[in-house]
């Protein structure tokens, strides 16, 4: 691959050319020249962009594609095209499949499917065979086949012996373990936020008390074992708290939240819209400032768009027997700008990698491209057109979102936008 990107706005704090405007000269994929103005006696392939700005690529730890199994939600392919288009050049694949990826053979086939692409798939297996949350998956046979973590999506593991056993285990072979925070028993058959507007809907509520009863089991779990921990898309204020206090005491603890629980709260469900139906359930504006905090000040390690594609079938019926999800490859990066700064914005799509394995490459010199293009400052109606899934259920449907996305270059592969 032999290209020359022209006047780009380097957005990396761990690049040299941070803050700058500069031409790439691209050799066989390695950055062989950065400079202000780069002729092109060689006539390589030339990108230039209105108001064209670049970063590392972008990271998603956590995106549902449905293959294999659920091919009518969306396909290996349509998944990646999707995250190419949404500027993403590595994503994090959850075993939310039928069936589950809980093999060495499992983590191969999704890996084969996803070769050769200019997104890299990072599977994740499932913690215990089938999800079923009873007995441990093959952890080490994924490990080796390449499974960067293991969770049972939005499947909390009940048996707490089983949490410290899989961490413990998991510890052998430096392993990540991600688990679901809800306590089921507390959460009952909610599926909203318990509070006000639950109350007025007639709907059940889902305490937050559900979501910080798990997550203090799992870190004192984790106090006791040492291991890895990574828990997916908090969504309280004491949450945020509790994982505050466990970094604190240097405890090997990430977290993430998603995208929509950063931008709503559970006032939208006043008309019944199931894509508004996710879980976590999106909380109050109390719970929404203390993650933003959290956010900023590095308490909550990454963001996640939480991708989940639904067929109509299991969505547009009513609301207590929707199923829970939403798309959000699509909107990540605009609705984030809507929350934060560029630069911030930035930090937070490039953010997790190294916690799932995955190298980052800074915009210098010598290095591989592995670069997202993009201009900031564009403002449009999310709707639709905009939707590359093959699933529809988008909770940002209809809201303004800032800035649009020209593609990716990775793996020595240009993937841009018409």
């Amino acid at each position: 691959m032999n290209i020359l990107i022209k006047s780009a706005t380097i957005i990396d704090s761990k690049s040299e050319f941070h803050n700058t405007t500069q031409d790439l000269l691209i050799e066989n994929g390695v950055i062989t020249e950065i400079a202000n103005t780069i002729k092109n006696p060689k006539n390589y392939q030339e990108i230039a962009f209105e108001n064209l700005h670049i970063s590392q690529g972008w990271f998603d730890s956590s995106v549902c594609f449905g293959e294999p199994g659920f091919e009518e939600r969306d396909t290996i392919a349509n998944g990646l095209k999707t995250a190419a288009a949404s500027g993403f050049t590595a994503v994090a694949m959850n075993a939310h499949t039928n069936p589950v990826i809980d093999s060495n053979s499992d983590i191969t086939y999704v890996t084969s499917k996803a070769a050769n692409n200019a997104v890299t798939l990072l599977p994740v297996g499932a913690l215990t065979v089938c999800s079923k949350g009873d007995d441990l998956a093959e952890l080490y046979d994924m490990n080796t086949a390449g499974a960067v973590a293991f969770y049972d999506y939005k499947k909390p593991i009940v048996n707490p012996n089983l949490m410290k056993i899989a961490l413990q285990y998991a510890s052998n072979f430096n392993g990540l373990v991600c688990s679901f925070p809800q306590e089921n028993k507390i959460a009952g058959n909610g599926v909203v936020n318990e509070h006000i507007t639950s109350t007025k809907l007639g709907l059940k509520g889902i305490p937050a008390l559900a979501e910080e009863l798990q997550v203090a089991r799992d870190l004192f779990l984790l106090e006791y074992t040492g291991g890895k921990l990574h828990i997916p898309t908090i969504s309280t204020v004491k949450s945020v708290e509790l994982i505050r206090e466990a970094k604190k005491k240097k405890l090997d603890i990430t977290c993430s939240v998603a995208i929509h629980n950063l931008y709503f709260t559970d006032a939208v469900l006043t008309d019944f819209n199931t894509h508004f139906k996710v879980l976590p359930p999106l909380r109050t504006q109390t719970d929404v400032d203390a993650l933003v905090e959290a956010v900023k000040d590095g308490t909550i390690d990454m963001v996640t768009s939480d991708h989940n594609p639904i067929d109509i079938e299991h969505k547009k019926i009513e609301f207590d027997y929707a199923a829970y999800g939403s798309i959000g490859l699509e909107s990540a990066f605009g609705a984030l700008q809507t929350v934060f700064t560029t630069k911030k914005t930035i930090d937070i799509l490039t953010k997790g990698k190294t916690r799932f394995g995955l190298e980052a490459t800074p915009i210098n010199i010598g290095n591989k491209l592995n670069i997202t293009l993009f201009n900031p400052d564009t403002k449009y109606t999310f709707s639709i057109k905009h939707i590359i899934s093959k699933s529809k259920n988008a909770i940002f449907e209809n809201e303004t979102l800032k800035g649009n996305i020209y593609g990716i270059i990775a793996n020595n592969k240009v993937s841009l936008n018409s």
